[in-house]
């Protein structure tokens, strides 16, 4: 049996490291691993923000099915997940972070903690560590290590400077004392003790907000590097462009991504733009470093010739681009995320994938990999035969997304739009050269993507484009009726019993 460590780093960007050609991102170790194995260039998570793009990548199957729509959007316990399936063939799958997965509320009930949140843990994992957004675990450990932390998450303030605007002043903890290298180190601790093949699933919180980080990171990257944001000239002229747009612009607060700060991003310029964006690159190299550690510890165990590792994101950054910050809406900043696969048994070393895949495709390809029945109702395929420079037949020529905006709680955004909850969601195709956004109750957006790799230029009602947005259009929807729930579908019950259609049918 083969080994499995499945590495998610949040939030990050899959133009954001050194291997994709990144023009100032420093991540030695993650270049190594992608010459070592195969990297996917295009590669796009299918929702946003953190429960819906994990429900995806564990379960193989498109929002549209599994329906986790916001955090806190419970997993209905009829799917199964990754976990469950390496159960089923010997694995005892070991979860060092979170998983994000809110419980379904049916299969529980009275006060049970599970449903007053959504940092549930994915049916099937057992847990090593479990890492909530209060960060206790991680907080503890310092505190046994003699560093005085403040109370809550003030961990996240800055030393000797104020919070806002932001400065890249160091932490309170220092490079070897972050929450990645706690977690890297409670895996390598727990990898001395397997004796048999084993599953982990290492989720790092980091690059994820609040976006700060420790010495020599803080200052690594200078806020003078780097490209101009992909943004319109003024948030008004960028508000104009569609609704959705307008409304996110007005309403994200500064509070999500650097503890200690209030009001609207709307209220930092471009220097404090620029500055956290720094900041964020320090984070990924911080993030480069122990992962490092992790294929240090394989190696150091011989584990490394007998592991499929995987290293991802859940879901990007928008990072300035759009005068955003966060992950939302329809674009690329926010589903393009990183994926690079070294399979011992591959022969592609340092290959690189230029064909679309997608989140859901990390299910089949474990499975897969690990002997276990890959069922016909995934929305995902394998991507095993790319790790040996194959292509499979059939392959898709678009990547494809969705986002809900629907606000449970507070209505906020049905009172907003004057639409109903159902209605307040969008899919996105996304083609080499163009784009299609449909809304359930707003304006519909067209990019092309050669001439506006920015998306600046919405061309949905251009006449020109007329019969693009058609062909787009329809293409969205046969991918829709394709992936429509089909967990039964394909089977028939015949006098015979029941018969299953193969996968070569799915995709033929």
């Amino acid at each position: 049996m083969t080994n499995v460590l499945l590495i998610t780093a949040d939030q990050w960007r899959g133009d954001s490291f050194g291997a994709a050609g990144h023009p100032v991102v420093k991540t030695p170790n993650i270049d190594r691993l992608a010459a070592e194995g195969t990297r996917f260039r295009r590669h796009y998570a299918q929702a946003a923000p953190c429960s819906p793009a994990r429900a995806c990548l564990y379960t193989g199957l498109y929002q549209m099915t599994n329906r986790v729509c916001r955090n806190g959007t419970p997993l209905d316990r009829r799917h199964d997940t990754l976990a469950l399936a390496a159960r089923r063939v010997g694995y005892d799958p070991t979860q060092f972070g979170y998983t994000d997965v809110a419980q379904d509320p049916r299969t529980s009930g009275g006060r049970d903690p599970w449903l007053t949140t959504y940092e549930g843990v994915l049916p099937g994992m057992s847990v090593r560590v479990r890492l909530p957004e209060d960060v206790q675990p991680w907080l503890s450990w310092l505190r046994a290590r003699g560093v005085d932390t403040p109370p809550g998450i003030d961990i996240y303030l800055p030393m000797d400077a104020p919070a806002d605007p932001p400065s890249g002043a160091d932490t309170l903890y220092s490079a070897d004392e972050t929450e990645t290298a706690f977690l890297t180190g409670e895996f390598l601790r727990w990898l001395s003790e397997q004796d048999r093949p084993w599953f982990a699933h290492v989720s790092l919180i980091r690059p994820h907000p609040p976006f700060i980080v420790p010495e020599p990171y803080a200052s690594m990257y200078s806020p003078d590097d780097g490209p101009e944001f992909l943004r319109a000239g003024t948030r008004d002229i960028e508000a104009a462009q569609h609704p959705f747009l307008a409304y996110s612009l007005n309403t994200i607060q500064k509070t999500n991504f650097v503890h200690g700060a209030t009001g609207s991003i709307g209220d930092w310029d471009k220097k404090a733009c620029r500055q956290i964006r720094a900041t964020y690159w320090g984070m990924i190299s911080e993030v480069d470093a122990q992962i490092g550690r992790m294929m240090e510890g394989l190696d150091r165990a011989g584990a490394a010739g007998d592991t499929l590792v995987i290293l991802t994101s859940d879901h990007g950054e928008m990072m300035g681009d759009r005068h955003l910050f966060g992950k939302l809406g329809w674009f690329d900043q926010s589903y393009h995320v990183p994926l690079i696969i070294r399979d011992p048994a591959g022969s592609a070393r340092g290959g690189e994938v230029s064909g679309f895949t997608e989140s859901v495709d990390i299910v089949p390809t474990i499975l897969e990999r690990i002997g276990a029945d890959v069922p016909t109702h995934l929305d995902g395929r394998s991507l095993i035969p790319f790790l040996s420079g194959e292509v499979p037949a059939g392959w898709r020529e678009e990547a494809h997304w969705e986002f809900d905006f629907r606000e449970v709680v507070t209505a906020a955004t049905e009172t907003e739009f004057g639409l109903p909850l159902d209605a307040l969601n969008l899919a996105a195709v996304r083609g080499a050269r163009f784009k299609y956004v449909h809304f359930g109750g707003l304006p519909p957006l067209l990019f092309d993507l050669e001439s506006d790799p920015g998306e600046l230029v919405n061309l949905a009602d251009d006449p020109a484009y007329r019969d693009v947005r058609l062909e787009m259009a329809e293409k969205l929807l046969a991918w829709r009726a394709r992936h429509l729930d089909r967990q039964l579908t394909g089977i028939e019950l015949t006098e015979s019993g029941p018969v299953s259609a193969g996968l070569d049918r799915r995709f033929g």
